[in-house]
């Protein structure tokens, strides 16, 4: 094989942390991945080199080093010896938002979350059903992505999967607290994608980015399957097109 020509050094995606308490090289190994398979950075383009690399993110070395060892192992990255690091978009790549289909406009961003509330408590009737017992816990969350406000998401945990959900709990990826604290593995997911108007629940210091109460946003509904093919989670997505848009990628 011979490597590509580095066309662009000073490609890498600038970093930034908002919020989120996963592991800073796991946080850049996942904000890498989402542009490597976003096509921002193109499949067979050469990474810049380390040192610069880190300089521009603003972290250490051995940080970026931690997140690239990641992205190799993943099949996202070929480290070709006296030649550099080499961009390789494998859409099969497991990562920690492998399920997050909501990228920023000109694609990629790292997701994180602010929550807003987690009640428990009985399922309303315009939910489908789901799970096996009649209680939930309800989860809103505004989703950001490099910063920028881009979703509003109502989430619900069928109440059988655990005693007590926390604020505190969810500081990390929602699917890692399920896979480390309630051994809830989601397998597979069914989206709907539509439009519908941005929910009255909206934070006020959200509510200014929309048009008015009645915006129509972009919409998702999502249902999400266990390790044995048992519905656990349902979930809506209010996403603003100005900024986000939804995108499933395929072989």
């Amino acid at each position: 094989m011979t490597p590509e020509k580095d066309k662009s050094p000073d490609r890498s995606p600038a970093y930034s942390t908002h919020g989120g308490r996963l592991p800073l090289h796991v946080q850049v190994s996942e904000l890498l991945a989402r542009e490597i398979q976003a096509g921002i950075i193109p499949d067979g383009e050469r990474l810049a080199p380390e040192r610069q690399m880190a300089a521009q993110m603003g972290i250490a070395v051995g940080t970026l080093r931690k997140a690239l060892a990641d992205l190799t192992e993943k099949g996202l990255l070929e480290r070709v010896q006296g030649s550099g690091n080499y961009a390789r978009n494998t859409k099969e790549a497991r990562t920690i938002y492998g399920f997050f289909h909501l990228e920023l406009i000109e694609g990629g961003g790292l997701p994180t979350a602010e929550i807003l509330s987690v009640d428990r408590m009985v399922k309303p009737d315009d939910l489908p059903d789901f799970g096996t017992s009649r209680e939930g816990f309800r989860i809103k969350r505004l989703r950001r992505l490099n910063g920028i406000d881009a979703a509003l998401e109502e989430i619900w945990l069928d109440g059988s999967r655990a005693e007590t959900v926390r604020t505190e709990d969810l500081r990390d990826s929602l699917y890692v607290f399920y896979r480390k604290k309630l051994n809830l593995w989601i397998f597979q997911a069914t989206d709907s994608v539509s439009v519908a108007p941005v929910p009255a629940w909206q934070p006020d210091n959200f509510a200014s980015r929309s048009s008015g109460p009645q915006a129509i946003w972009g919409y998702i509904e999502r249902m999400s399957y266990d390790q044995k093919n048992v519905s656990a989670e349902f979930s809506r997505t209010w996403f603003d097109p100005q900024t986000t848009r939804f995108v499933a990628r395929w072989n």
